[in-house]
């Protein structure tokens, strides 16, 4: 391999990839990702430096993710399962090749890049397309499914959240969405080039933040959204296991300021 020749918000799939590659080379953390180490090691001549220290926190999102996912799959075999911004998530083969319709949605670049470097994979159907470019919806079936927005609400303008929310409520009917948000500070360093995470890397602009009393409210403020859920990561290990942290992740103060992972229910 010649590497990813990723840039700009698709460079971050390098990011929480070498992040689950990491957890999953640890002998005393339960998450796994096969596929991820693979890729990783592949991918030996990027600079992953770049990315200063690993950290366990996309890890634990994706252990989040694989549950809604796989409990989805368990009532809903065919699914479909559609991955929106997808980048180099490997979701697919930490839960086994599942036989539901899988679409993946990216932007053409980052297609490229998934048909290069991921495995070839029949049961899923790659999207070249920006997911506010509506068209993608010619090619999904209308119905029921479970959707997710992993590492993506954040980057997009957020005008445009709402509207994207109600229109898949309108296309999927019954079903779910589940996406991962950063607090206002976050937002607002990033905005500024304030994420260093090295000498030679800054974070993209992130212009959408949201907190879970903002998501608390979305079901009277969208079209078609009935209910909606904060998640709660696993422990995670050292700090992140530490029982004070589950007990003070929804104190107001903290609440506020803490990332947050919010399911969202489509009315039938």
């Amino acid at each position: 391999m010649t590497g990813a020749e990723l840039s700009g918000v698709p460079e971050t799939a390098l990011w929480t990839l070498r992040n689950r590659a990491e957890e999953a080379l640890r002998d005393d953390s339960d998450f796994t990702d096969k596929e991820a180490i693979r890729l990783y090691k592949a991918l030996a001549g990027e600079d992953f430096e770049r990315f200063g220290p690993p950290s366990q926190i996309h890890a634990l999102r994706a252990m989040v993710i694989d549950e809604i996912v796989a409990q989805y799959l368990a009532t809903h075999p065919a699914g479909p399962v559609v991955a929106l911004g997808e980048g180099l998530q490997t979701t697919y083969w930490r839960l086994g090749e599942p036989e539901a319709a899988w679409f993946s949605l990216d932007l053409p670049d980052m297609v490229e890049a998934q048909q290069r470097l991921l495995p070839a994979a029949p049961g899923i159907t790659r999207l070249p397309y920006s997911v506010l470019d509506r068209s993608w919806f010619d090619r999904v079936p209308s119905g029921p499914a479970v959707i997710t927005a992993e590492g993506l609400f954040m980057y997009l303008p957020p005008a445009e959240i709402p509207g994207l929310i109600a229109d898949l409520a309108a296309h999927f009917p019954g079903g779910i969405l589940l996406y991962d948000s950063v607090p206002r500070f976050f937002s607002a360093l990033a905005m500024r080039g304030r994420i260093r995470l090295s000498d030679n890397y800054t974070a993209p602009p992130m212009p959408t933040s949201q907190s879970p009393r903002q998501a608390r409210r979305l079901p009277a403020r969208i079209p078609g959204v009935i209910a909606a859920r904060d998640l709660i990561p696993p422990p995670g290990r050292g700090p992140w296991a530490s029982p004070l942290r589950r007990r003070t992740v929804n104190l107001p103060i903290i609440r506020s300021i803490r990332p947050s992972l919010t399911l969202l229910h489509f009315a039938a």
